[in-house]
């Protein structure tokens, strides 16, 4: 099967595309609208480089016209995009798979694509990344035979030294001093973005500071998990500076003295190099749940993983990978759109965690 990386020579998109070049059935396109980073690329990997620009009125023609069977859409941020890319893949009669992790993206998703993709025969995931896809994976693991599950609390900690993007990073800023809903005490709250600061305790990673981040899972993750009282996502940056330096363009966006942060993402991408001397190649997540056993009785759980030398960019590729492979071996037929929420098991993960010399850690 065809499968057409869009932003394949990115920052996520290029770890896709290494990853299914050598999956047996994947005919592996790499596309972006930078030709020669595409055909440099493409070499690499014994695949096919293609110019694409997702904004192109033709897309669904130029799929159509090169086969495509998969499109896996790496091209954020998604925070502003809508649903052009995956309308023009249902067009083009491809399956759909992406990165997004923009709440409003995800969460609308599959109410706004499933008639189109069902129409088509075929099937759209959207969130296909640590969150939620992992996420989801891991507190199915932690709860496993629970009667329930009152508190879901997690936060990633990536390394300083790892590869950044700029499309990342203008995710990241795109909610500095936003507004955000999350759900507190059994109801929704309004708090900000990279604000609310606490203490976070890794396994294998020091201590960090963590704050508030927009993403689907404080939506899809109420909704799923009923009785589930509170839910909580935190991301920690390894040194300090850089974790108070976003709080400060949150309260100037708060303020209105930088109403729009996000247009500051290809300046602050290339300057957080300047803080790579004083962090390290060490990152990871951690997943905590509280809630009760089967037997009724007060229960906690926690995961954790510690990504080193840099790997841990890696991550939030793994469930399009897996997702794309099932699609591509016919083992993933139910058509229609959805999150990726729940449609991968931790154990699903594993072979993948391993390849990268992963560790992680399962505790109460």
């Amino acid at each position: 099967m065809k499968v057409v990386v869009l932003g394949g020579y990115g920052n996520f998109g290029a770890r896709i595309c290494r990853a299914l070049a050598s999956t047996p059935g994947i005919e592996l396109v790499i596309a972006g609208r930078d030709g020669a980073k595409a055909s440099a690329l493409a070499r690499e990997c014994g695949a096919t480089g293609a110019v694409i620009d997702i904004g192109d009125p033709q897309l669904a023609q130029l799929l159509s016209d090169m086969g495509a069977g998969i499109v896996i859409h790496t091209a954020g941020p998604f925070q502003a995009q809508g649903y052009d890319v995956a309308l023009a893949v249902a067009a083009a009669g491809a399956h759909y798979i992406d990165l997004a992790d923009g709440r409003r993206f995800v969460c609308d998703f599959p109410a706004a694509l499933d008639a189109a993709f069902r129409s088509a025969g075929r099937i759209a995931i959207t969130g296909a990344s640590t969150v939620p896809a992992l996420s989801s994976a891991v507190v199915d693991h932690l709860t496993a035979g629970w009667r329930s599950v009152a508190d879901i609390d997690f936060c990633i900690a990536p390394a300083q030294t790892a590869p950044r993007g700029v499309a990342t990073m203008a995710a990241v800023l795109g909610y500095c001093g936003e507004a955000i809903q999350v759900w507190r005490g059994g109801r929704w709250e309004t708090q900000y973005g990279w604000e609310a600061p606490a203490r976070v305790e890794y396994k294998r990673l020091r201590p960090r500071i963590g704050a508030l981040c927009d993403i689907p899972d404080l939506e899809l993750f109420p909704a799923h998990y009923q009785g589930a009282q509170s839910v909580m996502f935190r991301a920690a940056l390894e040194v300090g500076i850089g974790q108070r330096g976003l709080a400060l363009l949150g309260s100037l966006r708060r303020m209105g003295v930088l109403p729009r942060p996000q247009q500051l993402a290809g300046f602050l991408n290339s300057a957080a190099s300047l803080l790579d001397p004083f962090g390290t190649a060490l990152g990871g997540m951690v997943v905590r749940v509280r809630g009760a056993d089967a037997a009724g009785a007060p229960a906690q759980a926690e995961w954790h993983i510690a990504a080193d030398n840099d790997h841990g960019p890696e991550i939030p590729c793994m469930a399009a990978i897996l997702l794309a492979r099932r699609i591509a071996a016919g083992t993933l037929t139910e058509v229609g759109a959805r999150t990726s929420m729940n449609m991968l098991t931790l154990a699903d993960f594993a072979p993948e965690f391993s390849k990268w010399n992963m560790v992680t850690d399962i505790g109460a």
